[in-house]
């Protein structure tokens, strides 16, 4: 500042810490990448589907077609809906990585076929199951889920809001920051 007048800084970080979304890039190599997903699926009403009202799931608890079955309405082709768990809590604790709850293959088929168009978690990854195959049937050609990971504050959200997240324009990118808001009137 003193020099020269002006303060620019630098950034250096992977596209899939903090708050962040996953395109179909991330796991198919001719996946949709993060600047040719239309925008529209960022931004516009969304829903709350709460798992753990007033509290959080237990760790490693499987997410599964019976818990999200009673929200079914919500699943609508287009749609764009937040899961919220409870594991926010956990962010900068231990275990947050390891011991999160996990969407079941079975569940991410289920809202594979609802052909929604994002899906927000509280969580830093959709399912720790092994070889990610939670993560396939979410990104596959088709099918082509936005996943928004990383959420917080989501006990603070109505049913119904408007959200807004955005990704960095990257090209040929695989996933983004993101800087997710519900705007709730």
């Amino acid at each position: 500042m003193a020099s020269h007048g002006v303060r620019v800084t630098q950034l250096s970080l992977g596209t899939h810490q903090g708050t962040h979304l996953d395109a179909p890039a991330h796991f198919y190599s001719s996946g949709v990448t993060v600047d040719a997903i239309p925008l529209e699926r960022f931004y516009g009403p969304a829903c709350l589907v709460d798992l753990a009202p007033g509290g959080s799931l237990p760790a490693r608890t499987p997410i599964s077609v019976e818990m999200l079955e009673p929200h079914r309405e919500k699943f609508q082709a287009g749609a764009r809906v937040i899961v919220r768990t409870g594991w926010d809590q956990m962010v900068g604790k231990e275990g947050y990585f390891t011991d999160l709850p996990s969407l079941t293959l079975e569940a991410a088929k289920w809202i594979a076929e609802k052909k929604i168009w994002l899906l927000g978690l509280d969580l830093p990854t959709p399912s720790k199951i092994a070889g990610r195959p939670v993560h396939y049937a979410l990104l596959e050609p088709g099918v082509e889920i936005v996943l928004l990971e990383g959420l917080v504050n989501l006990a603070e959200l109505p049913e119904q809001f408007i959200l807004a997240s955005f990704p960095l324009r990257l090209v040929g990118g695989d996933g983004s920051p993101v800087r997710a808001v519900a705007i709730v009137e």
